[in-house]
């Protein structure tokens, strides 16, 4: 099966909703019609700025999906401060990233929340973008690679296999967000390979084939084509290098052949 890449930009705590509308007036000047028909784009704005970047994506009919950077498991309730799946899904957002590192490291997300989310996200008709990776000390310890597969498992228990073949698996090397250092091309396909083939044995061969995996940690223009050059990296989740958007526009171009 051919997996059309998906490149997400995750704005993190960045761009107001004016920035917001800059940013994507300026990216859909910056890419052509063959960028988008190779790669799939999302855009991942902090909460404050999700209705205006989706107005202006559909006045424009600009073909970028709309994402979010997290969600509630509940679809309402008393939790201040929290968004529903609901909420999301009635501004067409179509990505939700799911048990992002930041997330599980200062906000407490476990791997039990970060399945609820993923169902309630399914639920509500979007698609959850979920993060797995390890630490360094995790890494140098040995077993990321069964750290990582146990994160997976565990956020995708009682999901049904149709849905696993539509999901979005991004691996975030915890080590090398933020820091400028990169796993190796080698490494990411290693994890990716690892993560598919116990997508295949839990749910099945056309799961595995479907489920599209990222790459997540430094990604910029100049190492996204190698970070992609594996059979089963099928994307990239940009943090820093998606808050400009010419250099974001950079780096999907980077992915056209030749």
């Amino acid at each position: 099966m051919s997996r059309k890449p998906l490149v997400s930009g995750n704005w993190k705590m960045h761009h107001t909703h004016l920035d917001a509308i800059a940013f994507v007036q300026k990216l859909a000047f910056s890419l052509d019609a063959e960028d988008h028909r190779r790669t799939d784009v999302s855009l991942h704005p902090a909460f404050t700025a999700l209705r205006s970047v989706q107005t202006v994506l559909d006045a424009d009919r600009i073909p970028v999906a709309l994402g979010a950077q997290d969600v509630h498991w509940e679809q309402k309730g008393a939790f201040t401060g929290e968004i529903s799946p609901l909420m999301l899904a009635k501004l067409n957002v179509s990505y939700v990233i799911v048990g992002h590192s930041e997330r599980r490291q200062y906000f407490g997300e476990t791997d039990e929340t970060v399945s609820k989310k993923v169902r309630a996200v399914l639920a509500a008709g979007m698609t959850p973008i979920i993060c797995v990776g390890e630490n360094e000390e995790q890494r140098e310890a040995g077993g990321a690679e069964d750290l990582v597969v146990g994160q997976l498992e565990a956020a995708l228990r009682s999901v049904a296999p149709e849905a696993v073949a539509s999901l979005v698996v991004a691996y975030e090397p915890i080590w090398a967000i933020g820091t400028g250092r990169t796993a190796t091309p080698d490494d990411a396909q290693a994890m990716a390979a690892a993560l598919r083939a116990a997508v295949v044995a839990d749910h099945g061969s056309e799961a595995g084939a479907g489920v599209r995996i990222q790459y997540g940690g430094s990604v910029n223009p100049d190492n996204v084509a190698d970070m992609l050059g594996g059979p089963d990296v099928d994307g990239a989740l940009v943090g820093g290098a998606s808050l400009d958007a010419e250099v974001f526009a950079r780096l999907i171009t980077q992915l056209r052949p030749g």
